[in-house]
């Protein structure tokens, strides 16, 4: 097992590292493809399933990452390195384990952040806007009867319970919907601290930043990495008109650290990599009063998400039982709600190099890493542009001087409407900006077009992908609703009181019984009887 998985480690760097240096060449003829062809074909022929208890568990969630996102952004990290950039594959997009999720919340086509992260979370889908409780609960109202019948417990509490350790990074705000879907329970994804709760249901629950500073399971992460530091009470101010101080005059850092003695708190690179691992039992990472900066323009002393990941593995993994980490790459999502087409792609090239940087801290034999997105975009790649056209650039390059250039890369709605709506013009018939003669169309903040107005673009509703590695990654497969990821976790880390490949009386009922011949054969009815019985038992 560890030889193949070295190959297969192997075979991932190799495939992100060796593509058509420029296309199309004369040498892409028939012999050409039909010999990649059968190298793929032998690839797949020699996988073997790694039925390995899943010591380690790290979920990377690309915040809007849809498939859209994922095809441009192979082509703009391909591009970077100097090629063509369609035959690149981003590191994740070699994992053996391949499935699609469908995202829709249990009230929506369309779903947001925190529907999405509880289903992925706790392996129950959830209501649009509501983290951490199930579809009894509510949006934007507090009931604390229903609300204690509907909370839920995820992945997180579920690691703990069996001994692992557990942890998140992010480049958004750790108060965000996507980690707050590990440890919180709202009824409204913006309580983030006490200033966005109506006074009617103050009494009722406590803000996001008090959850998770003091609450199961969130006050026994070992590893809290991300922005947000003014949702927790510390004196910053941001940046972002929209992000509020609390009122309460709680310093949730302060009581952190207060609780945790022998923890560190870390606010930029040099103490982020200046922590001293073995005397440390856990770590809060604080880089930003709000969000954490684009990469593209963060300054020195902000850590990115591969030299988060990186410090939280070697955080985590000092535990014997293993761990579990959820990464998420926040920003692609904040991009693409703005048109910044660049800024998004650039972010998924960041969580690249977070997943390439995770692969090299761990045994693949031992560690299921997931890779996904909660939700896709109204992000599209179209036209008919030339094979190795800048994936930034336009898409019509079909020699017809009738067609005026319009970009490869564009939103069904968004900001970037009005950005682009031509104000100047006397002719009723010129109705947009001509992007060819735009000047800032090379600039970090440039605007995509979009077809209809909106202050923030929408989400997407159509599947998106998830690719797996590791042990029990070959359950990755198919289509299958987004809650099904936490069911895969739990199977394959052998979770306490969850069934597993590691519960002897679960895979004798579900592996053996059932698929026995004879008269000694398993009932259907009696199976589900036993199931339903065995969820009853842990779940209530």
């Amino acid at each position: 097992m560890g030889l193949l998985t070295g190959l297969f480690c192997t075979l991932i760097l190799f495939g992100t590292s060796t593509a058509v240096s420029q296309g199309p060449k004369e040498y892409e003829d028939m012999s050409f493809w039909m010999k990649s062809g059968q190298e793929n074909l032998q690839r797949m022929l020699a996988l073997r399933n790694n039925e390995n208890r899943a010591k380690n568990v790290i979920i990377f969630i690309g915040d809007g990452m849809g498939l859209s996102t994922i095809t441009a952004g192979r082509i703009f990290r391909g591009q970077s390195r100097g090629r063509t950039g369609e035959e690149y594959k981003l590191a994740f997009e070699t994992f053996p384990g391949t499935g699609f999720s469908k995202t829709y919340n249990v009230d929506k086509q369309v779903p947001d952040s925190a529907g999405t992260a509880t289903a992925i979370f706790s392996g129950v889908k959830a209501r649009f806007r509501v983290i951490g409780l199930d579809a009894r609960a509510p949006y934007n109202h507090c009931d604390k009867n229903i609300n204690q019948l509907s909370k839920l417990t995820t992945i997180a509490d579920w690691a703990q319970e069996s001994g692992m350790d557990t942890g998140f990074v992010t480049t958004t705000r750790v108060t965000h919907a996507t980690p707050a879907g590990l440890y919180a329970h709202v009824n409204n994804r913006d309580w983030e601290n006490d200033a966005y709760i109506p006074e009617e249901y103050k009494k009722c629950l406590k803000d996001i930043g008090r959850q998770l500073v003091e609450d199961i399971p969130g006050k026994h992460f070992k590893v809290i990495m991300g922005g947000g530091g003014q949702m927790l009470g510390l004196p910053m101010k941001s940046k972002d008109p929209e992000t509020f101080a609390r009122r309460d005059g709680k310093n949730l850092v302060e009581t952190w650290l207060k609780n945790n003695p022998n923890g560190k708190i870390v606010t930029n690179s040099k103490e982020l990599f200046g922590l001293d691992i073995n005397n440390t039992s856990k770590v809060m990472g604080i880089f930003a009063p709000g969000h954490m900066p684009y990469h593209a323009d963060k300054p020195q002393d902000v850590p990115s998400l591969a030299n988060m990941t990186t410090q939280a593995i070697r955080m985590l993994r000092k535990n014997k039982n293993g761990f579990l980490l959820m990464v998420e790459s926040g920003k692609i999502d904040i991009a693409h709600h703005q048109n910044y087409a660049q800024l998004a792609l650039r972010e998924v090239a960041e969580l690249e190099e977070a997943v390439l940087a995770a692969m090299k801290q761990v045994k693949l034999d031992e560690s299921l890493i997931i890779v996904t997105a909660d939700h896709s975009h109204s992000f599209t790649m179209n036209g008919y542009p030339n094979r190795g056209n800048d994936i930034l650039g336009f898409a019509n390059n079909l020699a017809d001087p009738a067609i005026k250039p319009y970009e490869t890369l564009s939103y069904a709605n968004g900001p970037g409407f009005l950005y682009h709506r031509s104000k100047n013009s006397s002719n009723l018939n010129q109705t947009w900006i001509d992007v060819e003669k735009d000047p800032n169309r090379n600039k970090t903040y440039y605007q995509n077009f979009a077809a209809k107005y909106l202050k923030d673009e929408t989400h997407g509703g159509e599947d998106v992908g998830v690719y797996a590695a590791g042990p029990y990654s070959h359950l990755i497969r198919g289509t299958f609703e987004q809650n099904y990821i936490a069911h895969v976790i739990a199977y394959a880390a052998c979770f306490k009181d969850w069934p597993s490949h590691c519960d002897s009386a679960y895979n004798r009922y579900f592996y053996e019984l059932s698929h026995s011949a004879g008269s000694n054969a398993i009932s259907h009815t009696t199976l589900i009887t036993i199931l339903i019985t065995f969820f009853v038992t842990i779940l209530y």
